[in-house]
């Protein structure tokens, strides 16, 4: 097994689910899963901006859920909800003209991420967009860290920028880490993202880790941490 694993896919079921959610027959695969690849793809390009989180998709025999999470839901909404209704009419659009069913009942949900700073994607976003308007890439990733370590909840975060770094003749890459980042513990709450910053000299790539804690199924997180810590002791011992 290799030692690089996708943090995001590393902790399916165990704690994250999956972005798209459904159930079909064998003949409707096919297209519901060009569908969901495309749409999605034509969202991010789309919204880029607009300080997205996650795509979500959910579907049943009839209707067709999507769930955009961001955390400035005003710019995607517009006046009077006038953005959300282009977008839903936009959204039905592409799916006519990739001949994909159109569904029965058709929904399009914005939620707004209470905390951006602890968002991987949010933060990944703000460190190109910080590239794209020429600012030093040591200021950008260092007052970005600094601002994802103040945010509630977050034990750890890093990023890693590569490419042409201020228009140097050869890629090299630049990593700045704060906390802990413990990428091999199931428990560990960690968001990961990719994003690409366009310039004109090449493109720099992005990559985020932000640690948020450890998920127990009980509430009381020491009490669990302890009483693990003593099985564990009690095992060695009887052993």
């Amino acid at each position: 097994m290799s030692k690089i694993v996708h943090p995001y896919a590393h902790r399916l079921i165990i704690l994250r689910d999956w972005k798209s959610r459904w159930f079909a027959d064998p003949k409707k695969y096919v297209s519901y899963l060009k569908g969901d690849v495309l749409v999605r793809q034509y969202l991010e390009k789309k919204l880029r901006g607009m300080y997205v989180s996650t795509i979500e998709i959910e579907r049943s025999r009839k209707a067709t859920r999507f769930i955009i999470k961001t955390s400035r839901p005003g710019l995607i909404i517009g006046r009077n909800g006038e953005g959300a209704t282009k977008l839903k009419e936009d959204i039905l659009k592409k799916m006519d003209h990739l001949k994909l069913p159109r569904p029965e009942d058709f929904k399009l949900e914005i939620i707004e991420v209470s905390n951006p700073e602890a968002d991987a994607a949010i933060v990944a976003y703000m460190i190109a967009e910080g590239l794209e308007k020429r600012m030093p890439y040591r200021r950008v990733i260092k007052t970005m860290i600094e601002k994802v370590m103040t945010a509630r909840g977050v034990e750890g975060a890093r990023i890693v920028l590569s490419g042409r770094l201020g228009g140097a003749d050869i890629a090299r890459t630049e990593e700045l880490k704060r906390g802990s980042v413990p990428l091999q513990s199931f428990r560990a709450d960690i968001d990961f993202k990719r994003e690409r910053a366009t310039l004109s000299y090449g493109v720099v790539g992005v990559k985020v880790w932000i640690y948020r804690g450890r998920i127990f199924a009980d509430k009381n997180t020491k009490n669990n941490e302890s009483l693990a810590t003593g099985t564990r002791g009690n095992k060695t011992k009887s052993d």
